[in-house]
């Protein structure tokens, strides 16, 4: 079987901000919502295994359609923004879009599902149009609405479905704004309502059954930060209670009838079995655990489990012999700028729980398998929870920076398990935390970066020695190699972020408090305690979310001002000596590109030329020419001059320029990068065009510069607006350049260019292999970047004691990274033998 061209080897994303976009299947799959997505996560590989694109407005709710046998799920559904619900069904081991429902008018919020007999599919929604909608799924391609419920003015915030006991009817629990709980039957085709559980006073967020034997439990969760238990059981007509003299008490029951066609009527009761006080915020999330039994033998108790906008979560479960519902684990976060948790999950046995917060971050925790049982946080996923705008690889490539609309800065590198020879990608570090949202960042050494923000600042963080020490350990690079010894003399310990400041502070070996013996802080900067929360980490396992907040920030060492508008895109050069920077513009004034030097960080230059905002910089790789691309359709090229006695710092002058009545592009030129060889560079666009440009000459060459620069590739359409562009910086076997092409519909697209055939009726491009459905981003590519050298990140480790064919066999593959608006960064193995 031949090897594919395009394999997706990463896919750092995070949960919606909405409180029911998580769900854990029986088959150990949790899948979440994420931008207009549904991924599919597995805890144990530790990677998105799928990611499911369908809807085109932000997914809310996820549901797994559980089996009464407990089984694998063959069946998801999954509601958004775009007003509609999405049953997704594996078939061929693969998850596909079977059944759509429309007919909500607002934004659906919450769904559950049931099956019902001959393998029926009965699905509840709730949306923001205040309606509360019932679908029959039987088969065909868009599903069956059999009854709207309408509220009004209220809002119904969770529904859940289940089986009245020893019938096959569906009840229907509905939670909402109006402080209660309304119970519906299916009765005859319609929905009648049987009766209102009041009890709760604020909004009820959750509501979800649990089948008991002969009997349902329900649970419901409030903003009054209570947690209520109902019970749900059949009532035969013999329930005449004889007790004597000594009264029990017992609750209030509610009772109401179901009457079915030729069937005789039954009578069921509603008692209110516990109310649990244990969270100080509104209680968002509740989610049964089942009692799971092994031959026989209960292995797990029925439990409750409980999240809270208080950073907690709670298991409950009755206790033996009295039954009495107590609080029995309680698991959450301390400190950081996080805001408590949104819903949680519990595993199929029981022994992980997962929450996702409003900063979209899944938290998970892990019982240990000895006798105490105690609860550990836990390695998951993590990513932006918005747009991602840019990104970068490490000089040497062995991680990855990347900058969102979420106002963070994220590090990604591969981490290997000892047991397992398969390196997954996890977020290690978080360098910047920032009041902005971020917009573009340039590497300018190892362990040192710039950032550009929503802000006329720009800034630079440099890694602490924390860092660097725990980034030897984990690549397997001897700390020496990556620290100098003068820079391990001048490097702080880690940085923090002061209670009213935007910049990161940094922290040094003296700053760190500790402990005396008799408990009292014994460092001079005990008087700041409050505001640094800096501890040192020593990584064995991929920190979690709480670490990552507070203990992985890198200290800013400068910032640059000059701009007058928001940042928007930054380069920098191969010797990372210069950086350029450009910002918004709507006129000639502002668009100049500035120049900064990475020794002194002053300005050395402003280069003007175009007339609105600069959109995309490159720098060739032989550090003598910088290509410039913008809104208005232009692009411009800079050519280093030779350094002189009066002025030996780089100085830049216009080589040539596109004017608007001679430019090719007829719409904005989105990006632009370099050949290799810095002969060429290429140049994408919103008109659909990739044209290549030059010849520019070459590091080898001391040829001067062809004054004028013309395109040397037939236009390519690409079908779609050119987001994004990249040269891979290895030739492929005929020493034809291979170039990604990132489109608005998030398709990424991959193109071998020969120079030697020209523009010759278009045979110099030639399509060689793209992202599939599966693969491809949900919404436009930001930005393209491929790893600086051949093979795959986090392997190299491994080719010590490779044979020649096996270290052969690594070279043939190059790694691809994108950014998205849709939240995520991919990383793709690309085979070149392949292409």
């Amino acid at each position: 079987m031949a090897a594919p061209v395009i394999e997706t080897c990463h896919i750092a994303c995070c949960a919606n901000r909405t409180p029911n976009v998580v769900s854990w299947g029986r088959g150990g799959t949790i899948a979440f919502g994420t931008c207009t997505s549904v991924a599919l996560y597995d805890p144990q590989e530790r990677r998105v295994v799928a990611v499911l694109n369908g809807h085109t407005g932000r997914v809310n709710t996820v549901q797994w359609i559980h089996r009464e046998d407990c089984a694998p799920e063959s069946h998801l559904v999954s509601g958004g923004s775009d007003n509609r619900l999405i049953v997704w069904e594996v078939q061929n081991g693969t998850f596909i879009q079977s059944v759509e429902c429309k007919g909500h008018t607002g934004a659906v919020c919450a769904v559950d599902a049931i099956y019902l007999e001959d393998s029926k599919v009965l699905v509840a929604s709730s949306a923001s149009d205040s309606t509360v909608r019932l679908w029959l799924l039987d088969g065909a391609k868009e599903a069956e609405c059999l009854h709207t419920l309408s509220f009004g003015n209220s809002f119904m915030m969770d529904v859940s479905l289940a089986l009245l006991p020893g019938s096959k009817v569906p009840i229907l629990a509905c939670g909402g704004d109006n402080s209660q709980v309304d119970l519906y039957v299916l009765s005859n085709g319609e929905l009648q309502k049987s009766m209102s559980l009041q009890g709760h006073e604020d909004w009820v967020r959750g509501v979800t059954w649990a089948s008991l034997g002969g009997e349902l439990l329900l649970a419901s969760c409030s903003q009054d930060c209570l947690i209520r238990v109902w019970r749900l059981c059949a009532k035969s007509g013999t329930d005449a209670h004889t007790e004597d003299d000594h009264t029990i008490i017992k609750m209030k029951e509610d009772v109401f009838e179901v009457r079915e066609k030729d069937v005789s009527s039954s009578v069921f009761a509603v008692t209110l079995e516990t109310v649990l006080a244990g969270h100080e915020n509104w209680v968002y999330g509740v989610h049964w655990q089942p009692p799971v039994y092994k031959g026989g033998e209960l292995q797990q108790p029925l439990s409750l489990l409980s999240a809270s906008m208080d950073k907690t979560m709670i298991i409950w479960a009755p206790e033996e012999g009295s039954g009495v519902w107590v609080e029995q684990v309680r698991v959450g976060e301390v400190g950081g700028n996080t805001l408590g948790f949104y819903g949680c999950q519990m595993s199929p046995d029981g022994s992980m729980i997962a929450a996702h917060a409003f900063h979209g971050a899944l938290h998970l925790w892990c019982k240990d398998q000895d006798e105490k049982g105690q609860w550990r946080p836990g390695v998951v996923i993590s990513g932006h929870f918005n747009a991602v705008q840019d990104l970068s690889w490490d000089p040497e490539g062995e991680f990855i920076l990347s900058v969102g609309s979420d106002q963070t800065t994220r590090l990604f590198t591969p981490w290997r398990k000892q047991d397992d020879k398969q390196a997954t990608w996890h977020e290690i570090s978080r360098p910047q935390i920032h009041g902005y949202d971020m917009q573009c960042l340039a590497m300018v050494g190892r362990f040192q970066f710039v950032s550009g923000a929503d802000e006329k600042v720009l800034r630079v963080f440099q890694a602490p020695r924390n860092f660097v020490e725990n980034f030897a350990n984990i690549s397997g690079t001897s700390k020496e190699k990556l620290l100098t010894s003068s820079d391990a003399a001048n490097l702080p310990e880690g940085a923090s972020t002061p209670a009213l400041g935007l910049s990161n502070k940094a922290v040094f070996q003296g700053d760190l408090a500790h402990k005396s013996n008799e408990g009292e802080f014994n460092s001079v900067s005990d008087q700041y305690q409050s505001e640094s929360y800096f501890n040192p980490l020593i990584m064995t396992e991929p920190p979690p979310e709480d670490h990552l907040l507070q203990n992985t920030l890198w200290p800013e060492v400068q910032k640059l001002y000059g701009h007058g508008f928001e940042m928007f895109c930054l380069a920098s050069d191969s010797g990372r000596a210069l950086v350029a920077s450009a910002c918004k513009a709507s006129k000639a004034e502002h668009a100049g590109v500035l120049l900064w030097s990475t020794a002194t960080w002053r300005q050395l230059q402003t280069l003007p030329c175009h007339t609105l905002t600069v959109t995309q910089m490159a720098f060739s790789l032989d550090a003598q020419l910088l290509l410039a691309v913008s809104r208005d359709r232009t692009w411009s090229l800079w050519r280093r001059n030779p350094p002189t006695a009066e002025s030996p710092e780089p100085r830049f002058s216009l080589h040539a320029h596109t004017e608007k009545d001679t430019a090719v592009h007829s719409r904005i030129i989105w990006s632009c990068d370099w050949s290799p060889d810095s002969k060429y560079f290429v140049t994408s666009s919103r008109d659909k065009k990739v044209i290549v440009w030059g010849p520019c000459g070459s590091e080898d060459s001391d040829a001067p510069l062809s004054p004028e620069i013309k395109p040397c590739s037939s236009i390519l359409d690409v079908g779609d607006s050119a987001t994004a562009v990249a040269f891979c910086p290895t030739l492929c076997s005929d020493n034809s350049f291979l170039l990604a092409v990132g489109l608005e519909s998030g398709r990424i697209l991959l193109y071998r260019w020969s120079p030697d055939l020209g523009s010759a009726g278009g045979n110099d491009w030639k399509h060689c292999g793209g992202t599939d459905i599966s693969q491809s981003h949900a919404l436009t590519v930001k930005r393209l970047r491929w790893r600086p050298r051949a093979g795959r990140a986090g392997r190299e480790n491994q080719e010590d004691g490779a044979s020649e064919g096996e270290r052969e066999e690594e070279s043939s593959w190059v790694q691809l990274a994108s950014a998205s608006a849709d939240h995520s960064v991919k990383i793709f193995n690309i085979n070149k033998r392949a292409l």
